[in-house]
């Protein structure tokens, strides 16, 4: 069984035990966080929302908080002496999915 998930502007094929890396939810590593906005689910049979599959949801606990990988923003623009180097680390919760309710 699995489903499809929408968050942080990015969708996730995840079944029971899967560990995801998600945009920030602003919640603390070892508490239960709920997705509602499923929009698939696959078991017995295929449910397909419309966005979103009613009374679907999937349950994950959160493992922690890391920063993903750094990224170098640099901009340049010739014979005029500028540049500008930037970096960014997006911040990430690590799940682990435990059930999936359909």
């Amino acid at each position: 069984m699995y489903a499809v998930i929408a968050t942080g502007g990015k969708q996730y094929k995840v079944s029971e035990g899967d560990i995801i890396r998600v945009e920030k939810l602003g919640v603390e590593a070892g508490q239960t966080y709920t997705f509602d906005q499923v929009l698939l689910v696959s078991g017995d049979d295929l449910k397909v929302g419309t966005p979103t599959v009613a009374g679907a949801t999937v349950e994950a606990d959160v493992v922690k908080n890391v920063k993903d990988k750094k990224v170098v923003v640099y901009k340049f623009k010739r014979k005029t002496g500028y540049h500008k180097k930037q970096g960014h680390r997006q911040q990430l919760t690590v799940v682990k999915i435990t059930k999936i309710n359909a």
